[in-house]
């Protein structure tokens, strides 16, 4: 799963439909790292989708399917 954060509105869609825990919303700065939503309004000029734990994303295309700038990409990982 991939997450392009330039067109991610971070509405939260994807967040709200997947049940395994695979995402966080984040907040961006005006310098474009990544803080906290929650921790100092005033810095954060958006907030965006992040994956936080890709190794529980069982490839439902939930999020996928929700999502109205279609920021996300899926491929199945490869057999080791």
């Amino acid at each position: 799963m991939a997450l392009d954060g330039e067109k991610c509105i971070g509405c939260g869609r994807c967040y709200k439909v997947c049940a395994q825990g695979v995402l966080r919303l984040m907040g961006v700065n005006d310098e474009g790292e990544l803080i906290d939503p929650f921790d100092d309004d005033e810095e954060v000029e958006r907030k965006i989708m992040t994956i936080e734990a890709a190794g529980k994303c069982i490839g439902c295309n939930a999020c996928i399917r929700v999502c109205g700038p279609r920021c996300q990409t899926y491929a199945p990982a490869e057999a080791a």
